[in-house]
């Protein structure tokens, strides 16, 4: 089934993100989590993409194929385009196209030191021409509500996103945040400019410490006050911290059903525990 079906008569989602073990010994383990997953029957499960190495050794489709085969829910698999030239994407496209696999997350990926450049794909939507010029996968991409790092403004921003659009992207997938306020208006901003796509808003519980510093510093999400004090009272207490930010990331889904948002994207970090709280905590709003 394709992601973008879900929405063509006004249905909404709820997804997951899941990413593959780094460990080899690991990937046998997750199988734990997909078994929670699965039976909370997101509409999908997209995983995670890491840059370098071939389609026969990545373990994003051999998740993905599992997740489909074994737990009969659609995987959304990441791919990216910055270090793999036409030829290399035909082969993931080939490789996903025989295991059923309908639905791809188009992505840049980041630019890395350790892995070099091509120069076929420079953008996200370089590759979703060429992907739709090709073959007849749906096409996600994704959304920045506090913009992209490397833009230079909104309306830079905006600009390069109908072109995604423009390309051939049917969802569009936002990166976390914390303040509602700030996607609304981004789907403001989007409406304005046209893109009429379903924008789905990625939300991830912050629930340690550790994960606070990170995602400040790689995605550059800001803290609203009232997160920020939960941060500041809690950050020591492992414990009280987990239970302020599962009821923190709960009272932004609820706000965000009840404003008629297309669906949610729950950010998991492979935390089985994490889905079944914010699962049942809206299993009578939905």
């Amino acid at each position: 089934m394709k992601v973008s079906d879900i929405y063509k008569n006004g249905g909404k989602s709820l997804s997951f993100e899941i990413f593959p073990p780094k460990k080899d010994a690991e990937l046998n383990n997750i199988d734990d989590t997909l078994d929670v997953l699965c039976e909370l029957r997101p509409d999908f499960i997209s995983v995670t993409f890491g840059a370098g190495g071939s389609c026969n050794c990545n373990k994003t489709i051999e998740l993905a194929r599992k997740i489909k085969d074994r737990y009969h829910v659609e995987p959304v698999v990441h791919l990216t385009c910055l270090h793999y030239n036409k030829k290399e994407i035909d082969e993931f496209a080939g490789v996903l196209k025989e295991a059923g696999i309908e639905n791809i997350l188009a992505l840049r990926g980041d630019i890395r030191a350790d892995i070099p450049e091509k120069d076929d794909f420079s953008y996200a939507s370089d590759m979703v021409s060429y992907l739709k010029g090709k073959y007849d996968f749906c096409i996600l991409g994704a959304c920045y509500p506090e913009t992209h790092p490397e833009s230079e403004n909104v309306v830079d921003e905006i600009k390069h996103l109908k072109k995604k659009v423009n390309s051939g992207t049917e969802v569009l997938l936002s990166q976390l945040f914390f303040d509602n306020n700030l996607f609304y208006d981004f789907k403001e901003r989007c409406s304005i400019a046209d893109i009429d796509v379903p924008i789905i808003p990625g939300i991830m519980p912050v629930v340690k410490a550790t994960q606070i510093k990170r995602m400040v510093s790689m995605c550059h999400a800001s803290f609203p006050e009232r997160f920020q004090k939960i941060v500041d009272r809690y950050e020591s207490n492992k414990e009280a911290l987990f239970d302020a930010g599962m009821s923190y990331a709960l009272s932004q889904i609820i706000d965000l059903l009840v404003s008629d948002t297309d669906g949610i994207h729950l950010y998991t970090m492979n935390n089985p525990q994490i889905a079944r709280r914010i699962c049942e905590g809206i299993r009578n709003i939905v």
